[in-house]
């Protein structure tokens, strides 16, 4: 892993968290409780090419979560949470050229099992109840942007 950040990548980081945010944005009765569907997860992915994107991935988290009603659950731990399942993403499909769908897969196995964890500690709610449904429209979500960043990838290398 390079850790070296070009003005590209520190560019392509900031566009990642906007367009992260954006798309909870426009479809907040969707993006929390513990039925969510983040259609924004379609980004995810991505990650698998550029590790820097975790880090994007996390901001658009915080910025996102700004309406939240979890406050400092949805402020603190899971942007920690994601920048730790999309790092994870990142190393695992390093192993696989950067595959998308490893990438997407791995992060929407962590992530359904923190806000889970998220919303048993602040709603009383059993993980068993909300972590197969989060676990199916996690995986859902990063299939369909897997699908659509490879689709990309036949025209346009975007992260050379």
């Amino acid at each position: 892993m390079n850790l070296k950040i070009s003005t590209k990548d520190l560019a392509l980081t900031i566009i990642f968290a906007s367009l992260y945010a954006a798309l909870v944005y426009i479809n907040i009765p969707l993006s929390y409780a513990a039925f969510q569907f983040r259609i924004a997860g379609v980004l995810r992915p991505a990650i698998g090419k550029k590790w820097v994107l975790a880090f994007g991935y996390a901001i658009g988290v915080v910025a996102a979560n700004v309406f939240s009603p979890f406050g400092a659950w949805d402020l603190v731990f899971m942007p920690a949470a994601s920048l730790l399942a999309g790092l994870a993403g990142y190393v695992v499909a390093k192993k696989f050229s950067g595959n998308y769908f490893i990438t997407g897969a791995v992060i929407a196995l962590i992530i359904p099992v923190c806000v889970s964890w998220m919303l048993n500690q602040t709603q009383g709610v059993p993980m068993i109840a909300t972590f197969p449904y989060l676990l199916v429209a996690e995986q859902a979500v990063c299939l369909i942007g897997a699908l659509v960043f490879k689709a990309i990838d036949i025209r346009f290398k975007w992260w050379k």
